[in-house]
């Protein structure tokens, strides 16, 4: 049976089987008490990501909602396009892209990814909200990948906890033109970073597939074949139904998710539509990962990346 949580001013309902739960009785553009900050941080370590509606805000006051939950990181690694006035804004317009990739794009990548894991310490956690959502279509996906990780046979769990992945960002096809004004960019600081294949939580201590097809290349220590036919594997298990939850967007819908223990995937369904999709984003530092065997992700090309 479901169990609603209450507090004496909000409230948390599950809304999939694995992930996902719906907060209702906060106003964002007010600040949160030490109580409701401690539910939140607690609802969000146990459902993973978690939904705002009919939230009345802007760049201000995401920030300061995302302040109460960790250090806010400047925008991205590659962001140049920030309000100028709060370079903790990445602005995932779609009336961007073309300019940015060198061809149409509703959103950065429509593969399944956590968010910038080349990073040696990628995002603790990320606040999306929109601005401009389209009538039909645009939503988006999250997966747990703790619950993934779980689910899968003794004896290949026993196998991956003892691997390093490599990720990088451009991931095993890049998402951009070779000659566009962002390959120069990334070909100028890659980022590129050797992480456990199975992490553990920094606070819940559960263990979560730490993959994605997005940003992860190859097995290290493996044949490309080898590499290939496992990371497929993994791919599908991430993106198995079971284990995801989908978000409808509407003008002032929030989502906050826990970036080290979901991947998400942002739409595929709005490239051959005429229509404007506009969210603004901020992330929380992250921690370097940490697999099963107690060893950190090694960072190969990049720096940390770090908030105030």
């Amino acid at each position: 049976m479901t169990t609603i949580e209450n507090t004496r001013t909000l409230t948390i309902a599950p809304v999939a089987g694995h992930i996902g739960a719906e907060v209702t009785g906060l106003d964002l553009r007010e600040e949160l008490t030490e109580a409701q900050v401690t539910e939140l941080t607690a609802a969000l370590h146990r459902h993973k990501v978690l939904f705002f509606r009919d939230q009345e805000i802007g760049h201000a006051e995401q920030i300061a909602f995302s302040r109460r939950f960790g250090a806010v990181t400047p925008s991205h690694p590659y962001d140049d396009d920030a309000p100028t006035e709060h370079p903790e804004i990445l602005a995932v317009d779609s009336r961007l892209y073309e300019k940015k990739f060198g061809k149409r794009k509703v959103s950065y990548t429509n593969k399944w990814h956590t968010d910038v894991s080349p990073l040696v310490n990628p995002p603790a956690a990320s606040i999306l909200r929109a601005e401009i959502a389209p009538e039909i279509g645009g939503d988006t996906q999250w997966t747990n990948l703790v619950a993934a990780y779980a689910a899968l046979p003794d004896s290949l769990r026993v196998f991956l906890d003892g691997l390093r992945a490599e990720h990088r960002f451009g991931g095993r096809i890049p998402q951009w033109e070779a000659d566009s004004d962002y390959a120069r960019k990334v070909a100028a600081a890659p980022l590129v970073t050797e992480h456990p294949v199975v992490r553990v939580h920094p606070v819940t201590g559960e263990r979560a597939l730490f993959v994605n097809p997005g940003f992860t290349t190859r097995i290290i220590g493996l044949t490309p074949a080898q590499s290939d036919a496992l990371l497929e594997l993994l791919f599908a298990e991430i993106a198995h139904p079971a284990y995801t939850v989908r978000f409808r967007w509407e003008k002032g819908s929030v989502a906050f998710w826990d970036n080290r223990a979901t991947a998400h995937l942002a739409p595929g369904d709005l490239a051959h539509l005429d229509v404007t999709r506009v969210l603004y984003r901020t992330t929380l530092e992250g921690e370097v990962p940490v697999g099963v065997d107690g060893e950190p992700s090694r960072q190969v090309a990049g720096e940390k990346f770090t908030g105030a």
